[in-house]
């Protein structure tokens, strides 16, 4: 219902505002400008058709991007359920259930530790994936798209200036896919709301949001035979005849949080000034797992049915001082309070009385740090430092630098060396089954990465070379798929991981090819971290305008392979991925047709995915007793409305 009442409202209040042709360049791609300051929009001198570049959308550290209502291959790439490029990632078979990894540059992590159960993560929207805008006339955008067998994707949002420097937003991104195996519905709910301010001296700027989420995932443990699937003989070419492993397992994420950052400068006509900053975050979340009927794939249990609660709660605060100078960049320093209450409601203890378990850690990290950012003509350096003054031994630093020749080149270079504490599900865990209860005191992770990034006219690459310390995995110690007992470890030698990935389109008349390839190589003796050697992604289409080019279409394949490896398997009781050494997958390709149209700003999109899947063979999987999707057409649409 919640996703019907924000659809109703979105159409509603958008179809209020007459349309305009905004862009007539229709695959130009709008680029990022990440050294844009919003500037204070003056509503009086907008003409009526304001033009597309007022329409700004921009993130906490101020990368900056315009509204963008061309269609374009990056487009279609974006067309899911996250709204961004999902290269090196690869789906699970229903939408809204999870994703494997296959580019491990994809793994972010963080000097705090977060909460864990990071298989259940990818939808759920993080302070970095919060936009916050500024336009001259009230903008909404409306997603929509067909899921797996019953059900639908809805993503509706609406912004509003109600002066020049005071804007609101509101969205909704709701999921409901009966998928098309037993036990295996997805549903999930994205509210978000933002506000942003500034005085009209620019002393004062604040950005704010909430958001409510809920992940909900039927869990049914992965297919028993998968010959049953690779032949795919009547009946079981219909999937709902496979048998899975659980038939009434739910695993749920829920969280709220609220943000607010703010700052002051001190004096509002001398560039060179102090700013005071502050940023504010309350979360609290919590993931259950339940089961009406234990199930003897995890081992023994203490009740017969499963009820497992994991609660977490986040308070960070972080206040600092900052000088700006025309001449020589910025400077400032901060100090960060980061407390977290990670609790469950009970105490494990052996048959002696003795606590084994306990039901919670509760730890305050307090560090100090300082940022530096120098801009020259074409040429900007950051470093960012911090560490814990606390007991924990946590710190971070960050060097990066920017230089861009002239809008073909532009290259980066990024060099970090962190030091971590291990996310709380592996120093902590409990659960009504037996095996799966633990208390570690694991050492910190460390990572020396280098990062190097060219953004040419003739080609696009990135490479990343990372050293990891004491990396930590889960790993099932009963080798064997039909009995998990899963465990947290830590690997005490030096894993090096490098990677190279270059892109390139290339346009002849009508027609482009887009191709991007990445290789991946990885040092690691105990097989603790396997990734694809080989990923890549190619897309042949064709583009044209019609109707007296009242419509534009792009049309065309796209061509995904990852080579075979020992992919991580998908554990549902934990939320997370854990290392298998015994059945690789990959090795099979996976092409897509599509056909997309724009009209005005709505554009529409068409793609039978994975049509290939009937005549080459059904060995296609996300996980390894996890399938990856049939052959299936679905279609959808992004509607931009603006006055």
């Amino acid at each position: 219902m919640k996703n019907l009442f924000f659809l109703f409202l979105i159409l509603s209040s958008s179809f209020t505002f007459s349309q305009k042709n905004v862009s007539k360049k229709e695959n130009n791609i709008i680029k990022k400008d990440t050294l844009k300051v919003l500037k204070p929009l003056n509503i009086a001198d907008i003409d009526e058709k304001p033009s597309i570049e007022l329409y700004k959308i921009y993130i906490l550290d101020r990368d900056t991007t315009f509204l963008d209502t061309t269609l374009s291959i990056q487009k279609e790439y974006k067309y899911n359920l996250l709204r961004k490029d999902i290269f090196g990632l690869i789906a699970f078979a229903n939408e809204g259930h999870t994703y494997n990894t296959l580019d491990y540059s994809l793994v972010k992590k963080s000097i705090h530790p977060s909460m864990g159960f990071s298989a259940k993560h990818f939808n759920y929207l993080e302070i970095e994936d919060i936009k916050y805008y500024n336009v001259p006339t009230p903008l909404s955008d409306l997603y929509f798209k067909t899921v797996m067998e019953q059900g639908q994707s809805v993503d509706a949002f609406l912004t509003v200036n109600t002066k020049p420097n005071l804007n609101f937003s509101i969205a909704y991104k709701g999921l409901r896919s009966n998928g098309k195996y037993i036990n295996n519905i997805s549903s999930s709910g994205n509210f978000r709301f933002t506000t942003s301010y500034f005085t009209k001296d620019r002393r004062y700027i604040l950005n704010a949001h909430f958001t409510g989420q809920d992940i909900s995932n039927q869990e049914n443990g992965g297919i028993k035979d998968i010959n049953l699937f690779e032949e795919s003989e009547n009946p079981y070419n219909e999937r709902e005849r496979i048998d899975v492993y659980f038939r009434n397992a739910t695993s749920l994420l829920k969280g709220n949080r609220f943000l607010i950052d703010h700052s002051f400068k001190l004096n509002k006509n001398n560039p060179n000034s102090l700013i005071f900053t502050h940023q504010f975050n309350h979360e609290y979340k919590f993931f259950n797992y339940t089961q009406l009927t234990a199930d003897k794939r995890f081992g023994d249990f203490y009740s017969g049915s499963i009820n497992n609660k994991t609660r977490y709660s986040h308070l960070y605060n972080k206040l600092g001082v900052g000088f700006t100078t025309k001449k020589y960049g910025d400077v400032s320093f901060f100090v960060e309070d980061n407390t977290y209450n990670y609790f469950y409601k009970s105490i494990v203890f052996d048959n002696i009385g003795n606590t084994l378990v306990p039901n919670a850690i509760n730890e305050r990290i307090t560090s100090i740090g300082g940022n530096y950012t120098y801009y020259a003509n074409k040429l900007k350096a950051n470093l960012l430092i911090s560490n814990a003054i606390t007991d924990q031994s946590v710190s971070n630093i960050e060097a990066t630098l920017n230089y861009k020749l002239n809008k073909d080149y532009q290259f980066v270079f990024k060099y970090q060396k962190l030091n971590s504490l291990p996310n709380l599900n592996y120093t902590l865990y409990q659960s009504n089954y037996v095996d799966y209860n633990w208390a570690n005191n694991f050492k910190n992770e460390k990572k020396n990465q280098f990062q190097f990034s060219a953004l040419t006219k003739w080609i696009n690459l990135e490479a990343q070379y990372s050293i990891l310390d004491d990396y930590l995995y889960f790993d099932n110690i009963t080798n064997n798929i039909d009995t998990l007992t899963v465990k947290p470890f830590q690997n005490n030698k030096t894993i090096n991981y490098a990677s190279i990935k270059v892109s390139k389109e290339i346009k002849f008349w009508k027609l482009a090819l887009d191709n991007t390839f990445l290789y991946q190589n990885v040092e690691n003796s105990d097989k603790t971290l396997n990734v694809p050697q080989f990923v890549t992604r190619n897309s042949l289409y064709f583009s044209e305008h019609i109707f007296k080019k009242a419509m534009f279409i792009q049309t065309g394949i796209i061509f995904n392979y990852f080579t075979e490896y020992y992919a991580n398997d998908y554990n549902p009781l934990l939320g997370e991925f854990y290392v298998q050494n015994e059945r690789k997958i990959g090795g099979f390709p996976m092409f897509d047709f599509f056909i997309n149209a724009k009209v005005r700003q709505t554009r529409i999109f068409l793609k039978a995915e994975h049509f290939n899947s009937a005549w080459t063979g059904y060995n296609f999987y996300s996980a390894p007793n996890y399938p990856y999707r049939d052959f299936i057409v679905r279609f959808g649409l992004v509607w931009n409305f603006f006055k």
